[in-house]
This record gives structure tokens, sequence and C-alpha cells, in this order.
């Protein structure tokens, strides 16, 4: 095993200069219970550009793609202040290479995957986690150190390595989104944001389910999203029909919020998991309570949640569109398309592929 490994670490909050292309990185070594693993591929997600920029320090009160680049922050990650420098990427696709004592039936050889918001729980916090790309170091470098049972196994999946490197982080998100929602077969939903990574996933999992499923998108990426299963789609100006819906999945926020309550049926579920448009919202709280709505801000997903969506991967009943591959050392461009709205779906980097 050499010694040093490439990659990209992060030294600050800011823009793609804060990120640094290293070829003497350090490689982690496994303790009881770790394991090394090799980085076969890792997506792109919103998430990495918002800890890069600073997005989740309260201080930011704007939409993802109208903060500044030194925007001064300096709690700016998921938990609060990052440790810099930090190796991002919260979704990984890769192969253990090298265990420590006790990894348990984790073996070399075995591909293997990871949520990004890892369950930790604590006495006095049972939603407690650590993020992988954020208070961990994540995927965007040759290897990666991971907790032997943190990890899933992957191997028996007829996905691609590219392909399970798209899923974590969004159909992970949009998992969760539709579990804690309660969607289920004949149920209205509605997804806003359906062209993105979380929203494609929703599209496609809530059809899965057997839900009638609304996609949110530009007229241009309307054929992607009907490809996933939506049966409707509305344009991101329009405003859904008031009360045509059992659940709203949104990751947009943003002015038009209200709308989206108003979108429910009553009794009917609001689950939320991003705010690209804006995470200050206005709310009639007439319109909450008088109708009985359940609003769910959803992070933590149990590990039995994920587990599930694994049974899916490996069963091949479910696969992410992948518009465009990088190289790692491309992730400045990488992240400027994502920004730039024009792929649906996900984008993926590839590290350096060299002899282990």
């Amino acid at each position: 095993m050499a010694q040093f490994m490439k990659g990209v670490c992060l030294t600050r909050h800011g823009g793609p200069d804060a990120l640094e292309w290293r070829d003497d990185i350090p490689v982690p070594v496994p303790g009881p219970g770790q394991v090394l693993v090799k980085v076969l591929a890792a997506g792109v997600n919103n998430t990495d550009i918002n800890t890069r920029i600073g997005w989740y320090s309260s201080d930011v009160t704007g939409a993802t793609d109208a903060v500044g680049e030194n925007a001064g922050v300096e709690a700016g990650g998921w938990g609060g202040a990052l440790s810099f420098p930090r190796i991002q990427g919260g979704d990984i696709c890769g192969v253990v290479v090298q265990t420590g004592p006790d990894a348990g039936a984790i073996r070399a050889g075995q591909r293997v995957t990871s949520q990004i918001n890892i369950p930790r729980p604590e006495p006095d916090n049972p939603a407690a986690f650590v993020a992988l790309g954020s208070e961990l170091d994540g995927a965007f470098a040759q290897y990666c150190l991971a907790e032997a049972a943190e990890l899933f196994d992957v191997s028996a999946s007829p996905l691609s390595d590219i392909e399970i490197a798209a899923m974590p982080c969004a159909y992970g998100t949009a998992w969760n989104l539709l579990h804690r929602a309660g969607v289920s077969a004949g149920q209205r939903v509605l997804v806003t944001g359906a062209s993105g990574g979380v929203g494609l996933a929703a599209v496609q999992l809530a059809a899965h389910l057997g839900a009638h499923v609304t996609g949110q998108t530009s007229p241009a990426k309307s054929q992607a999203v009907a490809a996933m299963g939506a049966i409707g789609i509305i344009g991101r100006e329009d405003m859904p029909e008031p009360g045509g819906f059992d659940a709203v999945i949104d990751v947009v926020g943003g002015l038009a919020w209200p709308a989206l309550i108003q979108a429910l049926r009553p009794g009917g579920h609001y689950a939320v998991s991003g705010a690209i448009a804006g995470p200050i919202v206005t709310a009639d709280l007439r319109e909450i309570y008088l109708r009985d709505i359940t609003i769910h801000g959803c992070t933590f997903s149990p590990r039995a949640v994920f587990a599930e969506l694994v049974e899916l991967i490996n069963s091949g009943a479910i696969r992410p569109l992948v518009s465009a591959t990088y190289p790692l050392q491309e992730i400045a461009r990488a992240q400027a398309d994502f920004m730039s709205k024009a792929f649906p779906g996900k984008l993926v980097l590839i590290p350096p592929q060299e002899a282990s």
C-alpha cells in the first residue's frame, strides 16, 4: 500500500479556489473496527458545494446560487465549524482494500457504499449523526477510511460503480423523505426540483412505491422526469393544484413555499430536505394547523431505512440517471456544471485509479 494518495482538500469556506489538488495526502491506516476503501467513483452533490461556500451557516439567508464565494462564514458545515483541511465527498462507491482488527464481516475485495449522514446516536440525541465529507473525510480522494459497521455491501448489484456512486446522497435523501412522509401506493405526490439528483430519485422511488407522481421542473427536463415515472409535469413557475396532493417532497423552498403547503389535502404531509431557492420562507399558520398538515424536516435517516434502499440497489430494481463523469482533478468544472442546472440527474467524479 502506498504511503500517499491523490485527492482534493477543502482548505476553507469559499469558491472553487478553496479546493486544493494534492498528491501527498497520507493514506489512512485502518484501526480496530475500521477498513480502508479504494474510491472507485464519487458523486457530485449540493451538499458538497453548500459546505464549501458555508451555506449551512445561519448567517446565510439566500439561495444556494446567490451566496458569494467569500461569504465570510466560519461555522458553515452541517454540524457547525469544520476542521480544515477536509476531504469532501459524501457519495462513495469503492472496494475494501485493507481491514483493521475486528472489522467484522467486511472483507477485502467487497464493493461497498455508505450513507452520507451516518447515524451515531447519543443518549441525549437519538438522531445524532456525522456527515461523510463534512465531519469525516470523504470520497474526493483515492482512498477513504470507514467504520466497517457503517458500510453496506453492494457487491451483488448489477449497477456500475458510477451508478452506485450517484445514489447514496440523492437516493438516500429521497428514500428518507418518502419514508418520513408515509408515501404509499395510490397516493398523489408532488416533487419539487424534480430533475435534480434528489428530486429525480424521489420521482423514481415514489413511482416504484406505486404513487401517482407530479414533478415540478423546467420544460427542457420534463422528458427526463417523465421517464423516471412522473405522470404529471408542472413548470417551475406554475402553482400546483390547491389540495391536490397527499404529500409534497420539497428540496426547493424559497418564495413558492406557501403554495406547496396549500397544495396539500387536509391531513397531508410536507417533507423537506433542501432549500436551493432560499431557506427563509413565510407561512400562514392557519393553512397548517386548521388543515392538520404535518411538516417533516428530514436529515437524520436510520440505518434500517438506508438498508431498504440498498436492497433495491442490489436487486437492480432502480437505476439512476448519470448525465456526465469527470476526472476528480476537474472537480471545479464538475461543480460549475452542477450549479448551471443544465444536466438532469447526477454528475460523478472518478479518482485516479492506480494499483493498490
